[in-house]
């Protein structure tokens, strides 16, 4: 269904561009690849799982922090009994102590979708890292960098001798639209700018504009969302609660123990930096929690901003329509899409 709301504002200016559905007998031969995305705490993994039920599928997750093990609770991973035998891919799979960037990612989840293709199954993505989703379906490329860990520590090593302001205004200069879209204290999304001007010599919104190449897949994609923001964060807050309980912090404690994960990407995701200072001896776990909440709500409005970009997106709303009701026009789009 159309979105009753108002739409959130438009996304940076140098964020790949979400394509106009295509047509004609092109488009037509190009394998067919659903995708479930909206905000997290929305629903799409249940949906995934029912839409592969009933469609002949297989789920290949879009989830940036999925991909690495050891970390199922905090990222909400779907368990063997949410999965209700629908093969899974692209979770649990990378060590966390090993970088991943967005390019691995589609090398990655491209040989997936292949695979799920081979075996005469529909490939459906599901998942909330938008920068994930949009490059695997848009066709975007990405030049091969060199290892970026000694630039990557140098870089964070003057964060700490200088401030994090020092490097966000040598950003500003190297690369103001990037600049412009990033928090001045987004430490990691700092550094890996600077990480890939340095590199590259070229800005990362330069990169981005050059990388937009011709969409591999015929895509139907389906947000899931809810018009009262309130009904969302409410269910932001009782799953935090819920991953406490399932061991949260036992979970962070082990991660934060493996051999180089310190810096890492992993350990810098949600639900798990905020115990890092609980584990040196500072802070409760109360206020732990807390942050988790707050920074979870806060990610939530970004994907919103991110995903409402997309003009091809139908929307459905779980405040205004029950489930099967939802999943049944969902059904309904594929046939008449495919």
């Amino acid at each position: 269904m159309n979105s009753p709301m108002d739409t959130p504002a438009a996304g940076p200016a140098d964020s790949p561009a979400a394509g106009a559905p295509q047509k004609g007998p092109a488009a037509c031969q190009k394998p067919p690849v659903v995708a479930v995305v909206g905000p997290t705490a929305t629903g799409k993994t249940w949906f995934g799982v029912e839409l592969a039920l009933a469609l002949g599928g297989e789920v290949i997750s879009c989830d940036s922090m999925q991909i690495y093990k050891g970390m199922s609770i905090g990222t909400a991973a779907p368990t063997q009994e949410e999965r209700r035998g629908v093969p899974h891919h692209m979770i649990g799979t990378v060590s966390p102590a090993q970088p991943y960037s967005v390019a691995d990612y589609c090398r990655d989840a491209s040989a997936c979708i292949a695979g799920v293709l081979s075996r005469g199954r529909l490939p459906i993505l599901v998942g909330g890292t938008g920068l994930y989703a949009d490059s695997l379906l848009d066709g975007l490329s990405y030049p091969e960098l060199p290892d970026a860990q000694p630039l990557r520590a140098r870089l964070a090593a003057q964060a700490r001798r200088e401030g994090l302001d020092a490097l966000y205004r040598r950003l500003q200069q190297a690369d103001p639209q990037t600049a412009a879209r990033l928090h001045p204290n987004d430490a990691r999304r700092i550094i890996r700018a600077l990480e890939v001007y340095e590199s590259t010599g070229q800005p990362m919104s330069e990169l981005a504009r050059r990388a937009r190449g011709e969409p591999a897949y015929r895509c139907l994609r389906l947000g899931l969302d809810y018009c009262d923001r309130a009904l969302l964060y409410e269910r932001i807050d009782r799953r935090v609660d819920l991953m406490m309980e399932q061991g949260l912090l036992g979970e962070v404690r082990a991660l934060a123990a493996q051999p180089g994960v310190q810096g890492g990407t992993a350990l810098a995701a949600i639900g798990y930096k905020e115990f890092l200072p609980l584990l040196r001896g500072e802070g409760s776990a109360a206020d732990a929690v807390a942050a988790v909440k707050q920074a979870s709500r806060r990610y939530a409005k970004r994907q919103r901003t991110w995903f409402y970009r997309h003009a091809d997106t139908h929307w459905f709303y779980r405040d205004l329509q029950d489930d099967n009701s939802i999943l049944s026009q969902m059904i309904s789009l594929f046939h008449n899409m495919f």
